[in-house]
């Protein structure tokens, strides 16, 4: 099995390769993928120390470089920060590498040519580049086995997870395997060159796909249409689709027979439901008033969400993880599972330890939790990540305050992130904020006492949210909702502890309200408001 790439050759079978150039590097891996990371092409184009520094390092896990004018340069990892240097960074350290790199775009970002590597620049006011975060682009070969029965069935496919997670780099697999496996008309709408690289020849990770370039970023919805009125693809693959006119877009390329393969900003089907700009993607939502008789048929309220329209997209991917994903195979039917308030079977995949791929059904949890409008409200164990804290002594605490809570390894499985106050603004913590909506709490010091007394001042939570009480939410707000709608004014409602004030808010968006909370604990409670009122 042979892979497109410069200068090398690989024996996925045996774990075996070999490279007659300096700038690739490939690892084996037991889910039998090829990673490619022209590491030394991005570290050419550093200053020389910063250059040693980072040679003497582990590059499987950097993300990225990052340099500001008057500060020292950072080396970030998945799971940590690297000083490369005692020294601030010069405004000759920035000219040196932007010399060496292409021309930036109107989007700030530029790259290396036939790499996958990306340099975005930061500037001042007056327009000069004082700061730049250097990207290492990968090409993962093998990632799509997860995958491959989807793509090969022609349907259109959504992929959706956190930024970093590899949504790109499946991308890439996706238009290699397509063209080159299944013989189709690939072309790839590169919007930033992430996907086939910097410079006017495409990197080889995307095959024989072609590769159509967009001048600006807000030009990325024509260059959309574009492809197909001018190009006769049979597949049409693009990355980040953001705007309303790139989902209307989107929906003009299934709607003439195309494959499409996306990604999206949202981790899942949930939340891309709820954002108003994206939703058309899967169908769109909108209010809709009920007969009588229709409501007590349903044993809903009279004002409900539905699916306004056919999903754009035939399958969801939800990206877990870079070896695990859930798949709704009918985004329409997981639509109208949702908004009936019943959270929708789901397909897990991953591999297994020999590197084959296991597939099972993921059941609506039943045990510990909740349910309202398919908003989940955890009432058992509640999780706790500790974010640049100690984990034994923060579980320490717990025990000795006999709560019903323990700490997670990931951030992604955490009902709550506990952080220190001088850690707030960091990239990676901002980040988990971004992509989950997780409550964090913050303590001045990493010590017991600090520990004691955040974990007794959000006890509520910890001891769990009773049924009843939900129930008690839910039924308080459709009938605000319903008042709101009818009478365009706003309501307010009961105090509630934060999780059950969190589903409020999310019920509430889904009817295209704004909502607010108010006050201080224990009296904090949600406003409703008419949906675009003046703030």
């Amino acid at each position: 099995m042979a892979f497109p790439l410069q200068c090398m050759k690989v024996n996925v079978k045996e774990g075996v390769s070999t490279s007659t150039s300096t700038f690739n590097r490939s690892i084996s891996h037991g889910s039998q993928s090829i990673v490619s990371d022209e590491i030394l092409a991005l570290l050419s184009i550093l200053p020389e120390d910063l250059k040693r520094s980072l040679l003497g390092q582990n590059s499987e896990e950097l993300l990225e470089i990052v340099l500001d004018l008057g500060r020292p340069a950072e080396a970030r990892y998945i799971n940590s920060v690297q000083p490369l240097s005692q020294r601030p960074v010069e405004q000759h350290d920035i000219d040196y590498i932007v010399r060496q790199v292409g021309d930036f775009t109107s989007d700030n970002r530029a790259g290396i040519e036939r790499t996958l590597h990306r340099i975005s620049a930061i500037r001042s006011r007056k327009g000069q580049i004082v700061g730049l975060t250097l990207r290492v682009g990968r090409a993962i070969f093998g990632t799509i086995d997860l995958l491959k029965d989807l793509i090969e069935t022609g349907s259109s496919v959504l992929l959706l997870g956190r930024p970093g997670i590899g949504k790109t780099t499946k991308l890439r697999e996706v238009a290699r395997v397509l063209a080159d496996d299944f013989h189709k008309r690939v072309i790839v709408v590169d919007t930033s060159n992430e996907i086939g690289g910097d410079g006017d020849i495409p990197h080889p990770a995307i095959g024989s796909a072609r590769r159509m370039q967009v001048p600006r970023p807000d030009q990325q919805h024509s260059t959309m249409i574009e492809a197909v009125e001018n190009h006769m693809p049979e597949v049409i693959i693009v990355d980040e689709i953001g705007t309303e006119s790139e989902a209307a877009a989107a929906r003009t390329i299934a709607e003439r027979g195309v494959q499409l393969i996306g990604t999206a900003h949202g981790t899942t089907l949930e939340n891309l439901l709820i954002n108003p700009t994206l939703s058309d993607l899967v169908g769109g939502v909108h209010v809709v008033t009920l007969s009588d008789e229709e409501a007590r048929r349903r044993h809903t309220t009279k004002t409900v969400s539905e699916r306004r329209a056919p999903p754009t997209f035939d399958i969801l991917v939800e990206i877990v993880n870079r070896d695990e994903v859930i798949i709704h195979r009918d985004i329409a039917s997981a639509v109208d599972s949702l908004l009936s308030g019943i959270e929708p079977e789901g397909e897990l995949r991953n591999y297994r330890s020999d590197g084959q791929v296991r597939i099972e059904k993921v059941a609506p949890p039943e045990k510990d939790y909740a349910t309202a409008y398919g908003v989940l409200v955890r009432a058992g164990t509640v999780r706790i990540y500790p974010y640049a804290l100690d984990k034994s002594l923060l579980e320490r605490v717990i025990r000795n305050l006999e709560i019903d809570a323990r700490t997670v390894s990931d951030p992604e499985n955490a009902d709550i992130i506990i952080a220190l106050r001088s850690r707030e603004n960091d990239l990676r913590l901002r980040r988990m904020l971004e992509e989950k909506e997780t409550p964090l709490h913050l303590i001045k010091k990493n010590a017991a006492t600090y520990m004691r007394k955040i974990l007794q001042e959000i006890s509520p939570m910890i001891r769990g949210v009773d049924p009843d009480t939900v129930k008690d939410a839910v039924k308080e707000t459709e009938f605000a909702i319903e008042r709101v709608l009818a009478e365009k004014v706003e309501v307010a409602l009961a105090p509630r502890i934060p999780p059950v004030r969190k589903m409020q808010h999310r019920m509430v968006t889904r009817y295209h309200l704004e909502s607010q909370s108010i006050g201080r604990e224990p009296l904090r409670h949600l406003v409703i408001y008419p949906g675009n009122r003046a703030m």
